[in-house]
């Protein structure tokens, strides 16, 4: 019998648990489960959502951000599509928000002032450019999930183990969403269930 994605990501949890610590790259496994047409597109809503509700914003100018991103997404969720139009738009503002580079050694690396807000865009990039592209959906996974401690570096850790839980959670819900409508195609996810 196969092991389910569930069963992998759970012991995903498991392993934090046990040793506090997981590496991020254990989240590779979502990679094979967005192959499926409309699975990258619905995760991507759902992390923007969870990015648009998440923390306190740190300035009047991420928290309007943030505002017009909970607003497009209850757009969407009411009109059961995505609006093209208004997700570039606050693309193109999100962009301008966080629009520092630095050069290193290696090469150039984006300053982010706003995790909340470099997730909702990196969502929106993957839905507007890239919804086939499930190395992308790993990325956005890690960005979501990954934790930053002194002990363990940069990986699943600390909060990172009820996020990981959060995505458990996401994909079993999508999947009896599936299984409800066998013959559909999805183009959002939890909390959007039109299905086209």
């Amino acid at each position: 019998m196969a092991i389910t994605i569930h069963r992998k990501l759970a012991s995903i949890v498991e392993e934090i648990d046990r040793t506090e610590f997981a590496e991020l790259v254990r989240l590779s496994v979502l990679k094979k489960w967005f192959e499926r047409p409309g699975r990258l597109t619905a995760f991507a809503l759902w992390i923007a959502e969870q990015a648009a509700t998440g923390e306190a914003p740190a300035s009047e100018p991420e928290a309007a951000l943030l505002a017009q991103a909970r607003a497009l997404l209850e757009e969407i969720q009411a009109r059961g599509d995505l609006n093209a139009r208004a997700m570039w738009e606050l693309h193109g503002r999100l962009e301008a928000f966080q629009p520092d580079y630095r050069s290193l050694s290696w090469g150039r690396v984006r300053l982010v002032n706003s995790h909340a807000l470099m997730l909702i865009e990196d969502a929106l990039t993957i839905c507007l450019r890239h919804p086939d592209d499930p190395r992308l959906g790993y990325k956005l996974a890690a960005d979501y999930c990954g934790h930053y401690d002194a002990r363990y570096g940069r990986n699943l850790n600390g909060p990172s183990r009820d996020r990981v839980q959060e995505i458990v959670e996401f994909v079993a819900r999508r999947e009896a969403d599936e299984n409800a409508f066998p013959h559909a195609t999805s183009m959002l996810g939890a909390g959007f269930r039109v299905w086209s």
